[in-house]
């Protein structure tokens, strides 16, 4: 069977191209592609995502599969709970604006900005990025008893000073408003597949992991 394996960031301009075909023999699993994609791979240590979910590597791939390699990443939705990748300046107004309640009696709102450098770059793997994104944000709620939460992450060039992620929480209480964006950001760079460019090297990251 033959799969189309999709690269980002370092892994892209390693290969030259954003795709890459595959042919594996049928009831071949992750760990298969992985191996027979090695070369590429030498020195970067990557999972493989299937249908925009983290693998492990015993899944069992099969034709017309959605697949991505995953190098470690550095770090939308409707009503209580929205996540969208953007490639226009973050403003936190629209966001509080979303997560603006009656039962709420905190927001708390993130900013993250480039410092030090003329400009960051950033690449993702888009539609799976938003997916987790808005998994991770609708468990936030969940967890703090949120009464809505609300992220927004550019891509692309993000110059100094300007934000690359924006997060609004809103909750009954501080404790779990402060709780709760803490969480999203913290998850945010450590699981959705967004890659950082500073000074025309790829930031290395953290190799994210299947969720159980």
């Amino acid at each position: 069977m033959q799969v189309r394996v999709r690269l980002f960031a370092g892994l892209r301009e390693r290969a030259g191209a954003s795709e890459l075909e595959l042919e594996l023999p049928d009831g071949a699993l992750v760990s298969d592609a992985l191996e027979r994609m090695r070369a590429l791979t030498d020195g970067v240590p990557v999972v493989m995502a299937v249908n925009q979910e983290y693998a492990d590597a015993g899944a069992t791939l099969h034709s017309g599969d959605e697949v991505a390699l995953i190098p470690p990443i550095s770090g939308g939705a409707v009503g209580a709970m929205y996540a969208r990748l953007t490639t226009e300046p973050l403003a936190l107004d629209p966001l509080v604006e979303r997560v603006r309640d009656p039962r709420a009696g905190a927001v708390v709102t993130f900013l993250g900005v480039t410092r030090e450098v003329p400009e960051l770059e950033y690449d993702a793997y888009s539609e799976m990025a938003e997916r987790q994104m808005a998994e991770i944000v609708a468990h936030a709620i969940e967890r703090h008893g949120l009464c809505a939460a609300a992220v927004e992450h550019r891509v692309g060039a993000v110059p100094l000073s300007e934000a690359s992620v924006a997060i609004a929480v809103s909750a009954p209480h501080r404790a779990e408003a402060y709780a709760g964006s803490r969480e999203i950001i913290d998850q945010l760079k450590a699981r959705v597949p967004i890659w950082k460019k500073e000074e025309g090297e790829w930031v290395r990251g953290v190799t994210p992991a299947p969720q159980p």
